[in-house]
């Protein structure tokens, strides 16, 4: 029975749409740029350790350095195909902006001002975080709300600064906050000892007490989480297809932890896995490439570059790395955590 006209030109609309959504997800011109060029620029911190650092011969390593070598190794088939381009607090919005990095892939929260203020996106979370304060042992503090008074060290144009602002006035205490424009001016003074106490995300605070404090033994971080701090990468507004491959390729390596999937095994299971979950980050079923301008083994090329999340995550912050953090939060959604991959398929 055929449709009535108006049914029908619903119809035919809805398909057109659809058809214009399509072309236009594929309008953007940074993949194209990046193809030119044949690298990934990455803006990164000027070192923090765990998430994106260089070591004395310039070789950079990281949790966020991982997913840049992903977002390489998925849309250039080389994880080493990547600028990586040092941004300190005040630098990396505009960078992005600017056009002088494809990805900022900086431990930089995802919020809504960020969100819907800059012409940015943020794409998939990659660490869940939250901040913390960092004191020494000497001064017997148990708990933030024992810095009546005390003067805390942090870095400005972050969200640390806010929160702690925000915090001490909900609780009603008074403190003094000391803010430096690097991130390295912060922590030097505060472990010079101009300041009690240094606040800013967890993870970080690990990382400073463990490779920066004259002897980490004598600093503790305190067990407060004052503000939640979802990490994630960040891309320009206004162009669908590059959003779309930076905020695809964690999720496919959150997946790949999920199903199976790691460096050890994955040539094994490419050769041999009937699991249709399994088959889609391999390349060898459903061609999803496509649909982002990528080739059909994109995943399979990230994961082989750099493992599965949890693979990425022991190596930079896990129990057996340099931060020596938990996993925490960072479990995956079936193991009491809060990580949940969107379904790549």
């Amino acid at each position: 029975m055929p449709l009535p006209y108006s049914s029908t030109l619903r119809a035919t609309l809805a398909v057109a749409s659809l058809a214009l959504m399509a072309a236009s997800a594929h309008a953007g011109t940074t993949l194209d740029a990046v193809k030119k060029r044949d690298s990934v620029r990455c803006g990164v911190t000027n070192g923090v350790a765990g998430f994106s650092a260089p070591d004395g011969k310039g070789q950079w390593s990281g949790l966020d350095v991982d997913t840049c070598r992903a977002i390489a190794a998925a849309v250039l088939g080389d994880g080493n195909k990547v600028e990586f381009v040092p941004l300190n607090s005040q630098q990396r919005f505009s960078a992005l902006q600017a056009g002088e990095v494809d990805v900022l892939a900086r431990n930089t929260t995802a919020n809504l001002t960020r969100d819907a203020s800059l012409g940015l996106h943020a794409t998939t979370i990659n660490y869940y975080d939250g901040q913390g304060f960092l004191v020494p042992k000497k001064l017997k503090v148990t708990s933030a709300k024992q810095l009546k008074g005390a003067t805390i060290c942090t870095q400005s144009g972050t969200t640390n600064e806010k929160n702690v602002t925000d915090y001490f006035r909900g609780q009603n205490i008074q403190v003094k906050t000391v803010v430096f424009e690097s991130f390295e001016a912060s922590f030097k003074a505060f472990f010079s000892g101009r300041c009690q106490a240094f606040t800013t995300d967890v993870s970080a605070l690990a990382g400073l007490r463990n490779k920066e404090a004259p002897n980490p033994d004598d600093y503790v971080i305190l067990p407060e989480l004052i503000s939640k701090e979802p990490l994630a990468p960040f891309v320009r507004r206004g162009d669908d297809e590059w959003f779309a491959i930076v905020k695809w390729v964690p999720n496919a390596l959150i997946e790949a932890e999920e199903v199976g999937i790691t460096q050890a095994n994955i040539d094994q299971l490419r050769a041999g896995s009937k699991d249709p979950a399994q088959q889609r980050l391999l390349g060898t079923g459903d061609d999803l490439g496509k649909l982002l301008g990528l080739s059909k083994d994109w995943s399979y090329k990230a994961i082989k570059t750099v493992g599965n999340y949890g693979e990425i995550f022991e190596r930079n912050v896990g129990p057996n790395s340099v931060l020596k953090l938990p996993r925490g939060n960072n479990r995956q959604w079936n193991q009491g955590g809060l990580l949940y991959a969107l379904p790549v398929k």
